[in-house]
C-alpha cells in the first residue's frame, strides 16, 4: 500500500520536527542580522575585534629565534634547550570572530500550542544567527545539552561550518530524548570550547536554570560576550480556558481541571518561576536577553539582540 503525504502532514512535522531544508532557505532572511552583527562590532573599542597578525595572539604558531625586544615570557624552552639557541613563540590573532550557539535541547523543549514546538523555534533562530555569522565573515559552532545530547560542533569559517551547525540541530531534535540535564554543565563545557572574545548566545526555555550554573556563567562571562534567547508558548504565559484537559508527556497523561481557580494560578506561577530562575541568573552577571513566543518570526527581535540595543539589567 502506498501512503501519500499531504501538504497538512508535512506542515504539522514541520512543526514538530525540525526540517534541515527549512532551516537552509533562512539564508536570506539572514542578511539582516549579518547587518546587526557588522554594527555590533563597529561599536565595539578598538582593538576588540583584532586584525590577522603575529605577536601576542590567541594561537601558537611558531618559534623563532630570539630577537632584542622579545617577551622572555613567550620563550619556547623546549627548542631553546634542543638547538641550544634561544627561542620566542610567536602566537597569531584570529580576526574571525566566533559565535557558540549553546542550544537546549532537554524535554520540556518539545512542547507548544501555537504554531510550533519551543525545539522548532529555537532551531530556526539558532539558524538564522548560524547562517548571519558566517555571512558576516565569523566563525560559528554549537553545543548541544540535554536530552542526552552530549555534542558540539566547533566554531569554523564559511557556508560548510554553518551547514555543519544547522545538521546538529536536525540531528540532535531528532534524537533527543526524555533525560534532563542543568544548564550548570552546559556553562562547564561552554568554557573549554569557547576562546576568549568568543560570543556565547545560549537558546532555553530556562527550564534547565540551576543554581549551580551561576558560578560557571560568571567565569564564562569574564572572557566572553554572553547573551540569550529564551523560548516560550503562549500556554505557558496563562492558563487556558476552564475546563478539563489531557496533557501526556514522555509516555504519561495527567489530567488537569483547570475549572479550579488554585490549577489555574499554579499553572501559570510554575512556569513563571522557571523562567525566572534563568532570567535571575543573567541579570545578576548584567547580561541581554530577549524573549520569543512560537507564534513569532524571531528576525527583529534576534537583530535587537545582535545589534546591543537591548537594554541591560542588573539585578540587587
Amino acid at each position: 500500500m502506498m501512503v501519500v503525504e499531504t501538504d497538512s502532514a508535512r506542515t504539522r512535522d514541520a512543526a514538530v520536527h525540525v526540517q534541515l531544508e527549512t532551516l537552509i532557505a533562512l539564508r536570506l532572511r539572514a542578511r539582516s542580522l549579518a547587518s546587526a552583527l557588522a554594527r555590533r562590532v563597529s561599536s565595539v573599542p578598538a582593538g576588540a575585534h583584532g586584525s590577522r597578525f603575529r605577536g601576542r595572539g590567541v594561537d601558537y604558531r611558531e618559534s623563532r629565534i630570539y630577537q632584542p625586544g622579545d617577551d622572555i615570557r613567550h620563550m619556547d624552552w623546549r627548542v631553546t634547550a634542543r638547538s641550544g639557541r634561544p627561542h620566542t613563540k610567536l602566537f597569531e590573532e584570529e580576526r574571525e570572530r566566533s559565535v557558540l550557539l549553546i542550544v537546549d535541547q532537554n524535554p520540556s523543549l518539545h512542547f507548544g500550542t501555537r504554531v510550533r514546538f519551543k525545539s522548532v523555534q529555537l532551531a530556526r533562530a539558532a539558524a538564522l544567527v548560524a547562517w548571519a555569522t558566517v555571512q558576516g565573515g565569523d566563525r560559528v559552532g554549537a553545543l548541544g545539552f540535554g536530552g542526552g545530547i552530549h555534542a558540539e560542533i566547533k566554531p569554523g569559517g564559511g557556508p560548510r561550518s554553518a551547514l555543519a551547525v544547522l545538521r546538529a540541530l536536525r540531528d540532535w531534535d531528532n534524537a533527543a530524548s526524555d533525560t534532563i540535564s542543568p544548564l550548570s554543565e552546559a556553562l562547564k563545557r561552554a568554557r573549554r570550547l569557547a576562546k576568549p572574545g568568543t560570543r556565547v548566545l545560549l537558546l532555553s526555555d530556562g527550564f534547565s536554570a540551576d543554581a549551580d550554573a551561576l558560578a560557571p556563567l560568571s567565569l564564562l562571562a569574564q572572557h566572553c560576550d554572553i547573551a540569550a534567547v529564551i523560548l516560550s508558548d503562549t500556554l505557558e504565559l496563562s492558563a487556558p480556558p476552564p475546563g478539563r484537559y489531557a496533557v501526556r508527556s514522555g509516555g504519561n497523561t495527567r489530567l488537569f481541571d483547570f475549572a479550579r481557580a488554585n490549577v489555574r494560578e499554579q499553572w501559570s506561577q510554575t512556569f513563571a518561576e522557571r523562567r525566572d530562575g534563568l532570567l535571575g541568573l543573567l541579570q545578576k552577571r548584567a547580561l541581554p536577553s530577549i524573549r520569543i513566543d512560537t507564534r513569532d518570526e524571531p528576525d527583529r527581535e534576534l537583530a535587537r539582540l545582535l545589534s546591543g540595543a537591548v537594554p541591560l539589567e542588573k539585578s540587587a
